[in-house]
């Protein structure tokens, strides 16, 4: 059986090992994989694993002896799911693998703009403390989270974790959400998107990217929030319209915005958002823990290995 992994670079850059699935067949394992490349590379194999490499429809039609896709990722929008189904191919993902890394990556962001941790540090080494005639000084502002209103988009794995740690914080927390009142978590409220956004100290996005939700944060929805807020973003990019939230940023409209996604992953230099000072941007990291990708390729062979077992797991494509 071969198995082919097309970018298996950003799951496993050289710190971890693909052994497990070594010893499922014959693996051949490619760092990136450009669009051109991917029916030549996976034209021989019954497996192939795929992060971010595209399996659209013109693609399956070209790997007769394709049988199973693995997805390196929760979301699977990469794959076309019906032609997959079509041809009678099966579609899995790894699902909440990265819960604990991206909740925690939430949080980083968010005391990062209210401590100004990383601002001190550098100051710091420069001097500036070593400088001062007090025994302490800040020049920016600092702020407490207890007592403020968390607001979250999405109650997922994710969302949920979120939503605890918000808790914990001591921020009363809200949720615009699909879910029931009685399926909350202890200590979460549900509101609607317009109170949401206007009683939001700190609003988290954690919603699956739809029709419905592609730009639910805009130059409308950010006219309703306070201009002291905070926006996290590490759902997906396309929630947010970079302009809007530049725009915002730039009139005072909003106080920061912190994203680990953005509408075109690498962003172009022109990005506006990247020339915003309280605007926070780290490159889709959140889930790369090394803990995060230990349990990614984990849960991504035991996928593998029970497809050849004939007892499938974590299929998408049923």
């Amino acid at each position: 059986m071969k198995i082919v992994i097309l970018d298996g670079y950003s799951a496993q850059p050289g710190d971890l090992s693909w052994l497990g699935l070594e010893n499922l067949g014959t693996l051949m394992v490619y760092d990136r994989t450009a669009p051109e490349q991917t029916v030549e590379r996976a034209k021989d194999a019954e497996i192939v694993l795929t992060n971010k490499v595209v399996i659209n429809k013109e693609v399956i039609a070209q790997l007769p002896l394709l049988k199973y896709v693995g997805v390196l990722a929760t979301g699977y929008n990469v794959v076309d799911i019906e032609a997959a189904r079509e041809r009678g191919i099966v579609v899995t993902n790894v699902p909440a693998y990265s819960t604990e890394s991206v909740a925690q990556m939430v949080f980083a962001h968010l005391l990062t703009v209210m401590n100004r941790t990383e601002h001190y540090a550098l100051q710091n080494r420069h001097g500036r403390w070593s400088a001062n005639p007090d025994f302490c000084y800040w020049d920016t502002e600092l702020t407490e989270l207890a007592g403020k209103t968390f607001g979250i988009v999405g109650l997922g794995n994710i969302g949920r974790r979120v939503a605890q740690i918000a808790i914990a914080f001591g921020m009363k927390v809200q949720a615009l959400t699909s879910k029931s009142e009685t399926e909350l978590p202890d200590g979460v409220s549900k509101v609607d998107l317009d109170t949401l956004l206007a009683t939001s100290d700190v609003l988290s996005l954690h919603c699956p990217l739809t029709d419905s939700t592609r730009h639910l944060v805009n130059k409308e929805t950010l006219s309703k929030m306070k201009p002291s807020a905070v926006i996290i973003n590490t759902g997906r990019g396309p929630l947010v319209d970079d302009g809007a939230v530049a725009n915002a940023l730039e009139s005072g409209r909003l106080y920061a915005f912190c994203a680990d996604v953005l509408t075109n992953e690498p962003p172009s230099m022109s990005n506006p958002l990247l020339m915003q000072p309280n605007a926070y941007i780290t490159p889709h990291i959140a889930w790369a823990t090394k803990e995060a990708r230990v349990r990614l390729i984990q849960v991504a062979t035991d996928n593998v290995r029970c497809f050849l077992n004939g007892n499938t797991q974590n299929v998408v494509s049923s």
